[in-house]
């Protein structure tokens, strides 16, 4: 497997827009450069087999996942106990794309992995928005899960490389995107 030459561990509260800034930046990269991984694909998939749970129905946005997300937040953290870097290890695998963008990046210990496993190539990219914004886009602040580590973990302790803010001001969301791509291209 190729090492990448460069990774961008997206954070940022739920609802700011990780997974859409993840996917426009693969959509201007194309999918034969970018891959984008998300550490609670492999989270989900093994919580749902070891709970007898429908897969597909954890990964989307439902009502469905969110009756879980706190028992699947307690498991994980068992999990990353036992072994920080189980799910790094799960999300990266197959990946051979030179620019990985890992969509949600929620703890210390994961931006530690990345770093100790991939060194200089690794940059971390923080997405922002405003409550109203992310109230906007259904959020609502739910006690055991914004106030968890798994929302709050990077919240300080890592000084990010980029930050990018995700309002809705198109314009500016392309522009900030165009600098961080450029940046990147240096690398490829």
């Amino acid at each position: 497997m190729a090492a990448p030459r460069a990774v961008l561990l997206l954070s940022g509260k739920r609802k700011s827009g990780k997974d859409f800034v993840a996917e426009e930046l693969r959509g201007r990269l194309g999918p034969d450069v970018c891959a984008v991984l998300r550490l609670s694909g492999p989270l989900k998939e093994q919580y749902s087999k070891e709970h007898g749970l429908d897969f597909q129905r954890l990964l989307d946005a439902s009502a469905y996942k969110e009756t879980f997300r706190q028992d699947m937040i307690r498991w994980g953290e068992e999990k990353r106990r036992a072994d920080p870097g189980f799910f790094c290890r799960a999300a990266v695998e197959g990946a051979v794309q030179p620019v990985w963008v890992v969509s949600d990046t929620r703890r210390l210990s994961d931006v530690e992995w990345f770093r100790d496993v991939y060194g200089d190539v690794v940059q971390t990219v923080r997405v922002v928005a405003t409550e109203e914004t992310r109230k906007r886009r259904n959020w609502v602040f739910v006690a055991g899960v914004d106030d968890a580590e798994s929302e709050c973990g990077l919240d300080q302790g890592v000084s990010f490389d980029w930050v990018i803010t995700n309002d809705g001001d198109e314009l500016s969301l392309d522009q900030q995107l165009e600098t961080l791509l450029q940046a990147l291209h240096s690398r490829l």
